[in-house]
């Protein structure tokens, strides 16, 4: 109980995973000197991970992507899975990549993942990401989104690199994770929850998959606010997104945006 006598909120409970023991440590720094956040665990591996996952059940996984024994997108897949039985409760994970790993962030949104963050993410933002994720929102601008969607996407009509070439040269090397780029043709049940929505709500679906925040599809379709706040609601809750980003990669999917769109 608090002075006032109400019960206090107990801090949201996090996850850190990542191979590199010096960079938990500083997330868990940053994190357990905030006052609604905890740090109750932390896993090298993604095998460890999923383990934790189901003991402790947290709020917020931290995920690295390349790690040993599993990596981050087998590790999110599965942590997830089990959160979709009701093993587990549902956490909400954000992957944690470098610069050049667009291809893998995108690989764990389809996972399941609630977003990614740079690992040099600055300590206030990596903050605020965790307490966003947990209402149900999305760690990265929309913008940001749809530059990871155009650059992976984009390499579906891109030719295959000649043996030999600079460009071949440059493929992951052995023990790396190799993540799904090419979008997964759209089963019955997604075919279902597509044909389920509404022109307008496929309308706006187009639009926040072109990166675009509610105040900009507000000014593109000369809707009230609340009325574009509805409908990103129903589409999440008919398309089963767990958050705005889970839409856009559903809109890419479809094909309803495509690259350079």
């Amino acid at each position: 109980m608090t002075e006032s006598g109400t019960t206090a909120t107990p801090p949201l409970r996090v996850v850190l995973v990542d191979d590199q023991a010096l960079v938990r440590t500083g997330f868990a720094m940053v994190i357990d000197s905030q006052h609604d956040l905890e740090v109750v665990g932390q896993a090298g591996d993604g095998v460890e991970a999923v383990d934790l996952v189901a003991r402790l059940h947290p709020d917020v996984v931290l995920m690295d992507v390349r790690m040993p024994r599993m990596d981050g997108i087998e590790a999110t897949g599965t942590i997830l899975a089990r959160a979709d039985d009701g093993t587990i409760p549902t956490p909400r994970i954000i992957v944690l990549t470098t610069f050049d790993e667009d291809e893998y962030a995108l690989a764990a949104l389809r996972r399941g993942a609630s977003g990614f963050l740079l690992k040099d993410v600055m300590p206030e933002i990596l903050l605020d990401a965790i307490r966003t994720v947990v209402k149900g929102g999305a760690v990265i601008a929309p913008s940001t989104t749809r530059r990871m969607l155009d650059s992976t996407l984009g390499l579906r009509d891109a030719p295959a690199p000649q043996a030999g070439s600079a460009e071949s040269s440059s493929a992951p090397q052995p023990g790396t994770p190799s993540p799904a780029v090419e979008a997964p043709a759209l089963d019955e049940d997604r075919t279902h929850r597509l044909a389920s929505l509404t022109p307008r709500e496929r309308e706006v679906l187009g639009l926040v998959g072109r990166g675009m925040s509610n105040a900009e599809i507000v000014d593109a379709l000369f809707l009230a606010e609340p009325t574009v706040k509805t409908h990103v609601g129903r589409i999440l809750m008919k398309l089963g997104a767990r958050d705005r980003v889970q839409a856009v990669v559903f809109a890419y999917d479809a094909g309803i945006v495509t690259p350079g769109d």
